[in-house]
């Protein structure tokens, strides 16, 4: 699967936010998405997966050279997208192990094993030292902000996407447990063959992961391009000195 975003341009109630963005992915490569709070990145990805609320006035996203602009947002799931979510929400109700199923299901288009998906979920669920109780909870009910993240990531490994777009896995996060979901993230990749779209703030996180794709966003544009060694760039002048507005 190839992602790419061209000249795209999007707002929400009117405020113009994505100003000319330009990426192009393929499966199997790791990409990094950098920027300050308000630079366009969750709007960038809330854009690819078709949010209502964002309206796209210019540009496309492309999935294989073809627009996914008209379809909604479970027909961009079914390509093999997926999106982690900056704030997962609980939904009181749906059972964590049912909604697993579901968007297993949904995506595949075809009926879950449940002895299969329980010996995954088991299997995962301790790769990412998760509380076995987390089984018999509601979606996302009483977790810790943390928590919520690693079953998001539980959640993009069942699921098995071509390309994965998490934004800020690490929000929320303490020092382990961002290890913990680093190195399980790698994991997935490596077992799957992934192509990971990883949006954060800082370093934290990609200490523990190997992007060969670093881009730089301000202002609702990519100003800069590159590999890890942006990174260190960043880390010395700061953001400030890619906005050249």
């Amino acid at each position: 699967m190839k992602l790419e975003i061209k000249d795209l341009y999007a707002g929400i109630d009117g405020k113009a936010i994505i100003k000319g963005a330009n990426l192009s992915m393929k499966e199997g490569e790791v990409h990094v998405i950098m920027g300050p709070n308000g630079s366009g990145k969750t709007t960038l990805a809330k854009t690819i997966f078709g949010y209502p609320s964002v309206k796209v006035t210019q540009g496309d996203v492309l999935v294989d050279g073809k627009s996914i602009l008209g379809l909604t947002t479970d027909k961009r799931a079914a390509l093999g997208l997926f999106l982690g979510f900056q704030y997962p929400v609980e939904i009181e109700g749906v059972g964590f192990v049912n909604f697993l199923r579901a968007s297993k299901e949904a995506v595949s288009q075809s009926q879950a094993n449940m002895k299969e998906l329980m010996k995954d979920i088991k299997v995962w669920s301790g790769e990412l030292k998760m509380d076995d109780s987390i089984i018999g909870r509601a979606l996302n009910k009483g977790l810790s902000g943390g928590e919520k993240k690693k079953a998001e990531i539980l959640q993009m490994i069942l699921q098995r996407p071509k390309i994965a777009i998490l934004d800020e896995p690490d929000s929320g996060l303490d020092i382990d447990a961002i290890k913990v979901v680093a190195e399980n993230i790698n994991k997935a990749i490596e077992e799957t063959g992934v192509g990971m779209l990883v949006i954060t703030h800082y370093n934290r996180i990609l200490s523990y992961m190997h992007p060969q794709h670093v881009h730089i966003m301000v202002n609702g544009k990519i100003v800069a391009d590159g590999s890890k060694e942006l990174i260190e760039k960043l880390e010395k002048e700061g953001y400030e000195s890619f906005d050249h507005r």
